[in-house]
């Protein structure tokens, strides 16, 4: 299905900044199809999406990638946003500073705890106090609270990682019931890998629980990995590191990266005894 929303993506712009499995930044100041506005192409592309594979889009459309990105979560799951030029500063200044992207949970405690609570009040700091709080994040806070953002939309962006994961419909808390839901998320990430003709050679799991709280557990290896077998070896290595459970399981997740071109992987070493 990803595959499929790409293609309708490449059918208005080639300017294509993949994000996630489901969401990209597109550059439409120019589009293939030439129709007046960004917003027109937003509409015709949510149109599509819908009749080719029968699921909602949102889109945010804006001057900026920062802005686009904040339009684009404004009203989900179905709806399309627009902050123009003219709206973009006292946009930006109204909105709670939970909204801004890039600021997570642990950052917006933070800026709260500082008397950050909107983008006006982001907007007041100079970068001097940013800095001191934020280190070399503070330029991007900045920026962005003055609706400043000038990143380009980059075409071929390097893929960092190949992942999958998967929520059950039921939570688990045994080892052996997990490794078995494991084993085809496994499968999907290594199906990934030899289509897209990539090894990567740090392997991280993904679990969360009952409880909403998530957490990560990586191990990297000084080849890449070799074959599906080795993956399926690592990802439940790193499923026993997480029991005992502090609660029952709800997701998996696999992830590869320290991604290297197939073609120029090292083979693995067999050992023979004579």
């Amino acid at each position: 299905i990803s595959e499929e929303i790409r293609a309708i993506f490449a059918k208005h712009t080639e300017l294509i900044e993949p994000v996630s499995l489901d969401e990209a930044y597109l550059d439409v100041t120019e589009n293939i199809q030439s129709l007046p506005t960004a917003t027109d192409v937003a509409k015709a592309i949510r149109a599509e999406i819908l009749k080719t594979t029968d699921l909602v889009a949102s889109a945010g459309v804006s001057y900026n990638k920062f802005l686009a990105k904040v339009a684009s979560d404004y009203r989900k799951p179905n709806a399309l946003f627009v902050i123009t030029p003219t709206m973009g500063p006292a946009f930006v200044e109204a909105l709670p500073i939970g909204r801004f992207h890039g600021v997570g949970p642990v950052t917006e405690a933070k800026m709260k705890r500082l008397g950050i609570q909107t983008g006006r009040d982001l907007k007041e700091r100079s970068i001097e106090e940013l800095q001191a709080a934020f280190g070399s994040s503070a330029g991007y806070y900045h920026a962005v609270a003055h609706g400043i953002d000038d990143r380009p939309v980059r075409a071929h962006r390097i893929r960092k990682s190949i992942g999958a994961e998967n929520t059950f419909s039921d939570d688990a808390d045994t080892f052996e019931i997990l490794a078995e839901r494991l084993a085809p998320i496994v499968s999907k990430v290594w199906t990934a890998c030899e289509t897209k003709g990539l090894r990567g050679r740090t392997v991280t799991l993904k679990v969360k629980f009952s409880d909403f709280v998530q957490i990560t557990r990586a191990r990297s290896m000084t080849e890449v990995v070799p074959d599906r077998a080795t993956l399926e070896d690592i990802a439940l290595g790193l499923l026993r590191d997480v029991f005992p459970l502090r609660r029952s399981v709800r997701l998996l997740g696999i992830s590869l990266s320290a991604l290297e071109d197939g073609s120029s992987a090292k083979p693995r070493q067999l050992g023979l005894g004579i």
